[in-house]
């Protein structure tokens, strides 16, 4: 039987690591203990050599409704409690070095299209529903989250869903940006495992050094730390070798988070 008890399960397969967000009571809502396992649980997993990528998803038929309101009720410190976790969250989630993936049915809303905002690329069932909610609870929807939803949709597209708390569907939410693919039916899960097999057949350092540079602006010293990476890593000479045999690359770079 499937626990009903409200945490964050993980397992790895074939390189890709998937996490669920697991709350069936509520919609998958986050608790305080789940904002807090997070960031606890992509360090693991990006200290993982066999992770390649990542899938988050929720379990059953629902991404997740957001953080869990019980958590907001008792005062304004055990709200702002709340959002300092859930930003903490969407941070190490954002800054996971290697490539991220929301899998979305149902409900993604307020702290769940947070988390899935913060991943690199989101694929949805073609009825899921999208809505950031703070105008609903008088909530001062944090500025990082806010900036990260403005440059993934744009201005107009942000402010409609910050100022009306409206939910809007597949449809918009592709045109806009805010997911990348719509999957029909039951189409999903067979997609996402379709895509995250390229993506762990790819060479990690390719995408690790381009999910930073496109992350914002850089410096000249982390552009000099991927040169050396670059150099240093076997990734180029077997790429050049298996394009020339024909046949498919064997990449070995796994990566390391590093303080330089």
């Amino acid at each position: 039987m499937e626990p009903t008890e409200p945490g964050l399960r993980a397992s790895v397969a074939d390189g890709v690591a998937t996490v669920v967000i697991h709350h069936p009571a509520k919609r998958n809502a986050m608790t305080n203990a789940m904002w807090l396992r997070l960031p606890r649980l992509l360090d693991g997993l990006a200290a993982d050599p066999a992770v390649r990528a990542l899938v988050l998803t929720g379990s059953g038929d629902t991404f997740c409704a957001g953080a869990d309101i019980g958590s907001l009720r008792d005062s304004a410190d055990s709200a702002a409690e709340s959002q300092g976790l859930s930003v903490t969250a969407e941070e190490a989630l954002a800054n996971f070095p290697k490539p991220t993936l929301a899998a979305v049915r149902g409900y993604c809303v307020g702290g769940g299209c947070q988390l899935a905002a913060a991943c690199d690329l989101r694929f949805a069932a073609e009825r899921a529903s999208f809505g950031v909610t703070p105008a609903k609870l008088g909530i001062v929807y944090p500025a990082v989250s806010t900036r990260r939803l403005t440059a993934l949709v744009g201005p107009a597209t942000a402010k409609y869903l910050l100022f009306s708390a409206e939910l809007i569907g597949t449809e918009r939410a592709l045109r806009t940006g805010l997911v990348d693919e719509v999957l029909p039916g039951d189409g999903l899960d067979s997609r996402v495992a379709e895509f995250t097999r390229v993506l762990a057949s790819r060479s990690l350092l390719t995408q690790s050094a381009a999910k930073e540079f496109a992350g914002g602006p850089t410096t000249p010293a982390r552009e000099t730390h991927w040169a050396a990476q670059a150099h240093a890593s076997p990734d180029r000479a077997e790429g050049v070798a298996a394009f020339l045999e024909r046949r498919e690359p064997r990449f070995t770079w796994t990566g390391v988070r590093d303080g330089s």
